[in-house]
């Protein structure tokens, strides 16, 4: 893999170099925890970092936030001293954003080390600077070379959240270390339904577990039903120094899920009045959906649906990345046993699953991975229906037999990929918070009409460990591997060490595929190799 920096040796230079240095300020920013002292009160604080994402050969999305009304600059450059550089104005940061802002940075050079620079002017009289922040990514490669993402899910969930004593999230740092072309955050981006307490006990009333930041974040608290709770709510991850280390140095993808809003939304969501005072679930939706788009390092889609979640990324010749979205579309959460297709068995909705089908069509890329947020083959309950007793299904699997409810847009999928011929489909996941490797194959399932296939699980990244699941033999999964916790346990904390994220490594010559799952630590778990599919 072409490189002209390690990520470490760029991060050490530009911490040693001394004041003088460009580096130096926005490293020291990315690694401390968030603070205005009182000698730069005056200037726009960057305390909370940057963000890159939705990179592609020739542009980027930079993210970042301040405290007040301040315009966001960009510099950029291929220099890591940036002796010669382009500045880009960006737009205000405003209280109507929360104080974040993007730019999509245009105009880059593929396959290349971009090094950039970000930093806030006040709109007061004297256009006071905030200190500059470093960050550091590659640009997607129009030519055929190696390539690594990492994907995994959920993060500050099930009361867990910042843990000075424990090193924060330091999974995000074993993630670092990897030195990925790119992260896809599976959703679950935070847990908005999700309060914390400022320290929590085992049975036996010994403290296991202490949530910093909450002075500093007090909606954290309670569960988020205001714009201002949600935002807050992605605010405070950002406190974690390992988070912002890992976001100046590797460029984003995410997507979402239900705790972006609250626990397996969906229209007909019945909001616990214990813990809610919003009735509406579009309610919260609606300003869940904003705070996530405020702080998501995402390209906004258009004018005409700027709330759309679900794209397409190019990733040069041999990969092109499908980001679902499995939440937006759906209807209301059932039984999901209709034996005919219709509003009810509604999934990922008419215009998605026709942009899918026409996008895995075209595509000329030797590997097609599909990042949906919620597994296809397990079985993951919402509860039971009041009135008919039946479980109520919060993903498109139903349990052993014919194809029902949800799963219809899933065989229609699975049959066009194969009339099609479509080959190199690879599909990857989280939401079940344990890890895991499920094939597909037609000879082990009731609808066969579809071409074998992987799915690999990963997740959390920092939240509660619960599983392992049971599966649905629909479309004939297997599992190969699985790391979950022993039977009887759940919600084990991060401490305990059963938080993963998944590797994909494509070699630029052969163009084959390997998945790794790793641990918290970034040892290896498991891994699957993939020849590149003859066409």
């Amino acid at each position: 893999m072409k490189q002209s920096y390690s990520r470490r040796r760029f991060m050490q230079q530009s911490a040693l170099g001394g004041a003088g240095l460009c580096g130096l300020a926005g490293v020291l920013q990315s690694r401390t925890a968030p603070a205005q002292t009182s000698s730069d009160a005056s200037r726009p604080s960057v305390a909370w970092g940057l963000q890159i994402g939705d990179v592609r050969s020739d542009r980027a999305i930079v993210w970042s936030r301040t405290d007040r009304a301040a315009r966001l600059f960009v510099e950029w450059s291929l220099d890591e001293r940036f002796r010669r550089s382009h500045v880009v104005r960006g737009p205000y940061a405003l209280d109507a954003t929360d104080y974040t802002a993007r730019l999509d940075l245009a105009g880059l050079p593929a396959g290349e080390d971009i090094f950039v620079r970000v930093s806030f002017e006040g709109t007061d009289q004297s256009a006071t600077r905030s200190e500059p922040l470093v960050g550091r990514f590659h640009s997607a490669p129009e030519r055929r070379r190696d390539i690594r993402f990492l994907w995994s899910g959920d993060t500050a969930g099930q009361g867990w959240g910042i843990d000075l004593g424990f090193g924060g999230m330091k999974i995000y740092e074993a993630m670092r270390r990897t030195a990925p072309d790119f992260f896809l955050h599976s959703g679950d981006t935070i847990y908005a339904d999700g309060p914390l307490l400022p320290e929590v006990t085992d049975a036996a009333g010994n403290v296991i577990w202490r949530n910093a930041h909450l002075d500093a974040v007090p909606e954290k608290l309670k569960v988020a039903e205001t714009l201002h709770e949600f935002r807050r709510a992605h605010l405070y991850n950002r406190y974690d120094r390992n988070v912002r280390a890992f976001s100046a140095e590797v460029p984003q993808i995410w997507q979402w899920d239900d705790h972006e809003v609250t626990n397996n939304w969906s229209v007909s969501k019945v909001l616990d009045p214990a813990r809610y005072t919003e009735k509406s679930v579009r309610a919260l939706a609606a300003r869940g959906s904003r705070a996530f788009l405020e702080y998501a390092p995402m390209r906004w889609y258009s004018q005409e649906e700027a709330e759309r979640v679900y794209r397409h990324i190019p990733y040069g010749p041999d990969l092109d990345l499908f980001v679902l979205d499995m939440r937006s579309y759906r209807a209301g959460n059932g039984c999901n046993v209709e034996t005919e297709p219709g509003a009810a068995t509604t999934f990922l909705g008419r215009a998605q699953l026709d942009w899918l089908k026409r996008s895995l069509a075209r595509s000329r890329a030797t590997w097609k991975v599909i990042a949906a947020d919620m597994p296809l083959g397990l079985i993951v309950g919402d509860g039971t229906d009041p009135v008919t007793n039946c479980a109520v299904a919060e993903n498109s699997a139903n349990g052993d037999g014919p194809v029902l409810g949800r799963e219809f847009e899933i065989a229609q999928l699975l049959s066009f990929i194969r009339r099609e011929c479509i080959r190199g489909v690879v599909w990857i996941t989280a939401d079940v918070h344990y890890c895991a490797a499920h094939h597909y194959d037609p000879s082990r399932a009731q609808f066969t009409d579809f071409d074998p296939f992987w799915e690999f699980v990963a997740g959390p990244l920092h939240a509660g460990t619960f599983g392992p699941g049971t599966l649905d033999n629909t479309f004939g999964p297997q599992v190969v591997f699985e790391s979950a916790p022993a039977p009887g346990q759940s919600n084990l904390p991060p401490s305990a060490g059963l938080q993963f994220f998944g590797q994909v490594d494509i070699d630029g010559q052969s163009r084959g595929l390997r998945v790794s799952l790793k641990d918290i630590d970034g040892r290896e778990l498991f891994r699957q190799e993939l020849p590149a599919p003859s066409h």
